[in-house]
């Protein structure tokens, strides 16, 4: 087994390597560097950082030569684990926190006490930290693994009471609840009772206690049916099993001759607001309580939210939480494969600064979802995506879409990302209706932006700019960091000859990615070399993207 770096940052600061002969690190300067390593997002810092406040901001050439002579002195400590633990570039300095374990518990004393180190930088850090010790707390995973948790929240819709109304309105209520299963069903972030469990228990249930302990659900949706002169409304409670609470509510209306066509024009918008809520109230939930507290749906629906979210440290911390999903249920496929989702939007938005290593950990993770479950449509979606950006294999992608759409034909993701297999490959009419139907399928997914976004690349294989725009558009203003449609916006502005617009989106684009060059592109696309790759290439040159 690897060897792991021991760190105990509560009562006097110890960084030891595990094993009988472990070495201990005691120099107070490389205890301090490692600490603030370990708390960092994805355990990387910049080099001025660490200068600063290790050394203080006086003395910038100072600080450099301090900061190499007390990683050279490291690196003859450790040996060859040195390389294993760190990650050195000209800018930044990174611990890989995989082979870290957090030693003792918050309860052992003050946060980094008698660190030795009196930098002001430093000291207000510490300062900083102990003021919210639990930002820290949540690195100690001390939580068990679940024996009979569940990884994804489960959810139900009773069928819809007659309130006033003939007949017919049961079979109505009834239908609109099945309605409301059969769209939730489609959606990998739930777990949701069948309709005919909630139609056999709804007409004993008398309250919401009775909801949550005879179907064990965490939330759930019911409503009424009224039938006024002619016209029949329909009204929705979303409600937080747990306390009872009502999340939201909602009210369909029309005519009773067509109005089953309203209800179903009106559900898609019921469905996504389900979705919404749930992510929401998951980040609000996970954002102010350390890892053990946490349910284990939170985990997951909260690691993937803010895997999606455009700021960085939301980015950092889901991957702490998903791979806390993953420690408490190693058995389940879909949380080693949503893991390994994390590490390609890692690789494939710039942020590693070990490419190799970060392609391997998401084919790692990818890989053994499948071991687990190879029948799961979701995990060799993921597999697919791994393998279509990361190598790139476009042939054993579009493979892995197309067995996941066998195994499941509402599977929206495999959907989508063959539609930008085949957007990449310059087949854009084709692109088109997959990457529509896709977002059919996913009436409830949270992450709208990122089929739009993928729906606009669509439309631009195809020549059709001005509808590549608006979805580019759309995508920004729910994610407005996402490289990808900035990048699709930059053609579609170029190819409608609004060159300024084009130049003025590819400087934002470098602000946010300054490495970003032609080459870089050329080298990580996967549609770098086709017929649409070179017409990307034509307009980014043109926007002023730099070669290199």
């Amino acid at each position: 087994m690897a060897k792991r770096l021991g760190i105990s940052l509560f009562g006097p600061c110890v960084v030891r390597v595990d094993g009988a002969d472990g070495v201990e690190i005691t120099g107070t300067k490389q205890r301090a560097l490692i600490a603030l390593l370990a708390t960092a997002p994805l355990g990387r810092r910049t080099r001025f950082y660490l200068q600063r406040s290790l050394w203080g901001p006086s003395c910038y050439d100072g600080g450099r030569q301090n900061l190499r002579r007390t990683l050279s002195d490291m690196r003859l400590l450790l040996g060859e684990d040195f390389d294993r633990f760190f990650k050195c570039t000209n800018s930044d300095i990174e611990l890989d926190l995989s082979l870290v374990s957090f030693l003792g518990a918050p309860d052992d004393g003050a946060f980094m006490e008698d660190s030795g180190v009196f930098a002001e930088g430093f000291q207000n850090w510490v300062t900083t930290v102990r003021a919210d010790e639990s930002q820290i707390a949540a690195l100690y995973r001390t939580t068990p693994r679940s024996q009979h948790g569940r990884p994804l929240p489960r959810v139900c819709a009773l069928p819809f009471r007659r309130v006033l109304g003939g007949d017919n309105l049961w079979v109505l209520g009834d239908w609109l609840a099945e309605e409301i299963c059969r769209s939730l069903s489609r959606s990998h972030l739930l777990s949701v009772t069948s309709h005919l469990s909630s139609r056999a228990l709804a007409t004993r249930m008398n309250s919401t206690m009775d909801v949550r302990s005879q179907l064990d659900v965490d939330y759930f949706v019911t409503g009424s049916m009224r039938d006024i002169g002619g016209r029949i409304v329909a009204d929705m409670d979303f409600v937080d099993a747990r306390d009872g609470s009502i999340l939201w509510t909602r009210q369909i209306a029309g005519p009773s001759a067509g109005f089953r066509g309203d209800l179903s024009n009106g559900l898609d918008d019921v469905v996504r607001a389900i979705g919404r809520s749930i992510a929401d109230e998951a980040i609000s939930y996970v954002s102010d309580r350390v890892l053990p507290a946490l349910e284990d749906h939170h985990l997951i629906i909260g690691g993937v939210s803010l895997m999606h979210s455009p700021m960085f440290r939301d980015f950092a911390k889901s991957r702490a939480l998903l791979e806390e999903a993953v420690s408490r249920a190693p058995m389940v496929a879909e949380t080693h494969a949503w893991l390994a989702r994390w590490h390609v939007l890692n690789v494939f938005n710039g942020w590693t600064t070990d490419r190799g290593k970060d392609t391997q950990m998401a084919l790692d993770a990818s890989s053994r979802a499948l071991d687990i479950n190879p029948d799961s449509s979701f995990s060799l979606v993921i597999d697919g995506l791994a393998n279509n950006y990361l190598p790139p294999q476009m042939d054993v992608a579009s493979q892995r879409y197309d067995n996941a759409i066998s195994i499941n034909p509402s599977e929206s993701l495999s959907w989508l990302l063959r539609g930008a297999l085949l957007a990449f490959q310059g087949d854009g009419a084709k692109a088109i209706v997959a990457a529509e139907k896709a977002r059919r399928l996913s009436p409830l997914d949270p992450f709208a932006y990122y089929y739009d976004s993928l729906l606009s690349t669509a439309y631009a294989a195809a020549g059709k700019y001005d509808r590549a725009l608006n979805l580019a558009d759309a995508s920004l203003a729910r994610n407005d960091r996402h490289l990808s449609t900035l990048r699709v916006k930059i053609i579609a502005l170029h190819y409608l000859d609004r060159g300024e617009q084009a130049r003025s989106t590819a400087a934002e684009l470098l602000r946010r990615s300054p490495t970003f060059s032609l080459d870089a592109y050329k080298k990580a696309h996967p549609a770098a070399k086709s017929g649409l790759g070179d017409k990307i290439i034509s307009a980014l040159t043109a926007a002023g993207i730099p070669e290199t």
